[in-house]
């Protein structure tokens, strides 16, 4: 046996692996493909995003404001409303209802908005089942059920 010092080649790297004992290296790969792809994915997922909130929380294109309301005799109630629309050429209908007091919905009755200007004004009375504390406006749509529509 030999004793001493070890020798070390000059200008070796201590990094280098011993050739042909651990087999061939992985070869150097471009992960520039891994970021285009996650761009590609974020971009998709963020122009979904933006469709469904301009879809759920964009302007109505019709749309009914209470302006006033009034109790009458029988358990009934007069709700006077303002209905906006983009397309004053198309009718249109709005749910309005009534609550009692506890807050539940008392009465309810569907009105069609005829064809005619951009904003009208519309006074009509809803029948409850108990004595109505207030009005509301539920919704308004152009999709009229066949019932309510004109022939």
């Amino acid at each position: 046996m030999a004793g001493g010092p070890a020798e070390t080649v000059v200008g070796s790297s201590a990094s280098t692996l011993p050739e042909g004992r651990y087999g061939t290296g992985r070869a150097p790969t471009s992960r520039r493909w891994r970021r285009w792809l996650f761009l590609a994915i974020a971009l998709v997922v963020s122009g979904v995003v933006a469709y469904v909130a301009y879809v759920n929380l964009g302007a109505a294109p019709i749309d009914a404001e209470r302006v006033a309301f009034a109790g009458k005799p029988g358990n009934a109630m007069e709700i006077t409303l303002n209905v906006t629309r983009d397309d004053n050429n198309r009718p249109g209908v709005c749910i309005v209802r009534v609550r009692d007091k506890t807050g539940a919905e008392s009465g309810r009755k569907e009105l069609l908005i005829p064809a005619g200007a951009k904003y009208s004004t519309i006074t009509t009375t809803i029948r409850s089942i108990g004595a109505p504390v207030t009005a509301d406006v539920y919704g308004c749509s152009y999709d009229i059920p066949r019932y309510l529509s004109t022939p």
